[in-house]
């Protein structure tokens, strides 16, 4: 499929944002900077089977996405580490979704996400110096940054009041890391392309 990179890159965090918003509809007191995303899913609650599927299809999306993305790295002979520890979040948002809020198992299958914030450290190192990912190093740093301001969320006293605007930076960082890696392995895999038909 043409430009399914980006079409993955921006089609996962829609996805995730729509379901949390959809789901915070079913409740008449929700807040999203006071409430946990994960509420949305809770046990018995009126949104859990609808968010349990926006969550696994968003670890479906996430698989090819890291699949493409090996390719991509492998046609280009770049290291693939930063691209591979997608899967912990393929892995713990579908965990997240299939054992709700407050099963013991969310919580552990929820945890390999935490390296997730890795990603993007590992291409600042790996990757930039690569020509062919413009801004590179900038939206490393910039999704990094983001996504540590949802480690607030491990720090009550602070600002306790905003835990569910804190846990949203975690998952806005992600979701700017995801567009930019769709949009610019996109256009990686497209030079690619447009040098092998000059080649030719």
């Amino acid at each position: 499929m043409k430009h399914r990179l980006i079409l993955l890159g921006i089609s996962i965090p829609t996805i995730f944002w729509l379901t949390t918003f959809i789901c915070s509809l079913r409740f008449d007191d929700y807040n999203h900077f006071s409430n946990l995303v994960s509420e949305l899913g809770a046990l018995g609650s009126d949104s859990q089977y609808l968010f349990t599927g926006g969550l696994v299809l968003c670890s479906l999306l996430s698989i090819l996405f890291v699949m493409d993305l090996l390719i991509t790295c492998k046609l280009n002979k770049i290291g693939y580490l930063p691209a591979l520890i997608i899967l912990t979040f393929s892995f713990s948002i579908a965990g997240a979704g299939i054992f709700p809020m407050p099963t013991t198992l969310h919580g552990i299958m929820g945890l390999p996400s935490i390296l997730l914030v890795t990603s993007p450290l590992l291409a600042y190192i790996i990757w930039g110096n690569s020509s062919g990912l413009k801004y590179i190093k900038t939206m490393s740093i910039i999704s990094f940054v983001v996504m540590m301001l949802g480690f607030l969320t491990f720090l009550p006293d602070f600002y306790g009041e905003f835990t569910g605007l804190k846990q949203r930076f975690f998952h806005l960082g992600w979701s700017i890391w995801f567009i930019y890696l769709g949009i610019s392995f996109q256009r990686l895999k497209d030079s690619l392309n447009s040098n092998k038909v000059v080649n030719l």
